[in-house]
């Protein structure tokens, strides 16, 4: 039997990007940015010389901006403050570098590989896939680059889950809006997620709409055969 050992350092995964498949322990904090000293070094210019910061701490691992020219985004809305990031986040530094943030907290055998997600982009069977794990979503075999928002992935990914029926919008409300289901939300906040995520992927494929509306009964998506 393997001896095992409690890995809790979080380990940063290279995405889409020059640093793809790359990965940094966090055991300290680590700045990244395109200066030659910084501890995740992004060679393009799009990138600051200082442009991010990633702190651990008991309490979890803190992301700041460090006042970028083209902005760090976590999960498709951009840092303003520090935050704490979650397990399965993925960060983006301007539009150049995605990174995965993996809270690891398994046990494991002492000769396995860290547990890391897939940073290959999945054998299409529909025209749109999804990666639930890294949040990454696909039409075709064009990226939806930056990432979509927390809320639009959610609202995707339900969709997805269930390929040809009719989500209710009180379903939808409880998986995207959750803690804030019972509140209520507006009529205008739902419209105003449905709408954005159309755009998004508008941008990529303008000539088919996802996203249909069954007016009185909720939303589908219609994802055609690849």
């Amino acid at each position: 039997m393997c001896a095992t050992t409690k890995n809790d350092t979080p380990v940063l995964i290279g995405q889409a990007g020059p640093l793809n498949g790359q990965r940094w322990m966090l055991e300290r904090t680590l700045i990244l940015g395109r200066e030659p000293g910084c501890d995740v070094l992004i060679a393009d210019r799009q990138v600051s010389r200082w442009h991010a910061r990633l702190t651990p701490s008991p309490e979890g691992t803190l992301l700041e901006d460090l006042g970028s020219k083209n902005g760090t985004f976590l999960n498709g809305a951009a840092v303003t403050e520090p935050v704490y990031v979650q397990d399965g986040d993925v960060i983006q530094i301007a539009l150049v570098q995605h990174l995965v943030y993996l809270s690891s907290d398994a046990t494991l055998p002492l000769d396995a590989p860290l547990p890391i997600i897939s940073v290959s982009q999945p054998t299409p069977s529909r025209h749109l896939t999804l990666d639930q794990r890294s949040r990454r979503v696909w039409i075709g075999s064009v990226e939806v680059v930056p990432p979509l928002s927390l809320a639009q992935f959610r609202l995707l990914d339900l969709l997805y889950q269930r390929p040809g029926q009719v989500i209710s919008r009180q379903e939808v409300i409880e998986a995207v809006w959750r803690e804030d289901a019972s509140e209520g939300v507006s009529e205008q906040a739902f419209d105003a997620l449905v709408r954005r995520l159309r755009e998004r992927l508008a941008q990529i494929a303008p000539e088919h709409t996802y996203l249909v509306t069954i007016r009185g009964h909720g939303l589908r998506l219609d994802n055609p055969a690849e």
